[in-house]
């Protein structure tokens, strides 16, 4: 039975999505990772409390915003408003939508981030029934990463399997094995995230270790769940022959027997300025499959199925 007094904390709800597991899905968005990469195409996910995002295309630069503040979390600097998420309530607390967000004439500030019950999401997920059945599809949780909010995340998937509706993770793996292995129960299919092989590296391009990560990888092949590893390859931090060669190593330790390459693209940058963060890969170009030819060799070479 569905508790209508546990709430998740969601960014967003994609319908038709075809990117994300077999069929056509619906993908829920999870906020909060304990990853902090710094190529992250969705910044807004990484902290789990709301946020409020500034558009300055569409801001007015009245300072509505700023005198409407209660907290003082916001803040104009030359011309540019800065939201201290720290000090923010957030909208919902200071306000049903937030007192800056309702003010603004120029509706340059939008919240990131809702609170929503199993009951929410599923009636959206059910709408598209039909087309999860005629395709093979199903829903997928994202973030973000899900396993940050496991009781919440589990009661929804119980829910999905409860009308036969095929349940898939993107997932960065880094979580207590005891959290790791009660969500997989309920799932179909992991997309698993692998950022580096090295866990000096890994460290210091994410924030934590991936021993966390390969090991639940490996308990999750081990207990015959369809796992796909999912390599995002990026410029200057992942992408040498070397760094192939390593990949190899650490897939074969968990009995991977395929990779899915993600080349690195631009998609997430505007979001950093609305977020007022600097993004670090502002002037690196994207990848396309052709660049990563010789790299996905290596995977093939050691008999990996190394698909983009």
């Amino acid at each position: 039975m569905m508790s209508e007094k546990n709430f998740g904390m969601i960014f967003n709800i994609q319908k038709f999505s075809i990117n994300d597991g077999p069929g056509i899905r619906t993908v829920v968005f999870f906020k909060g990772c304990p990853l902090k990469c710094t190529w992250c195409a969705n910044p807004e996910s990484q902290e789990p409390r709301l946020q409020i995002l500034w558009d300055e295309k569409k801001c007015l630069h009245c300072n509505t915003c700023v005198m409407s503040c209660p907290t003082l979390a916001v803040k104009n600097f030359d011309g540019e408003i800065k939201i201290n998420h720290k000090v923010c309530s957030g909208a919902g607390v200071c306000s049903e939508r937030g007192i800056c967000i309702e003010r603004c004439p120029g509706h340059a500030l939008k919240p990131e981030g809702e609170r929503k019950t199993v009951a929410e999401i599923m009636k959206i997920v059910l709408q598209d029934l039909p087309f999860y059945e005629e395709s093979g599809g199903g829903v997928t949780l994202s973030g973000g990463e899900a396993t940050m909010q496991p009781e919440f995340a589990i009661e929804l998937l119980k829910a999905l399997k409860a009308e036969k509706i095929h349940t898939a993770i993107e997932t960065t793996g880094f979580t207590s094995p005891a959290i790791f292995e009660r969500v997989t129960k309920y799932l179909d299919l992991l997309l698993f995230d692998i950022k580096h092989w090295d866990e000096e590296k890994h460290k210091e391009k994410t924030g934590v270790s991936n021993i966390p990560i390969l090991r639940n990888m490996k308990y999750a092949i081990d207990i015959g769940k369809e796992v796909l590893p999912r390599l995002p390859v990026i410029p200057g931090c992942n992408d040498s022959i070397d760094d192939a060669k390593g990949f190899v190593r650490r897939l074969n330790e968990v009995g991977a027997k395929r990779v899915q390459l993600l080349p690195f693209h631009q998609f997430g940058q505007n979001k950093y300025g609305m977020l007022g963060r600097d993004y670090e890969f502002a002037d690196v170009k994207g990848l396309h499959p052709e660049d990563l030819e010789d790299f996905r060799k290596i995977f093939l070479a050691a008999g990996l199925d190394a698909f983009f």
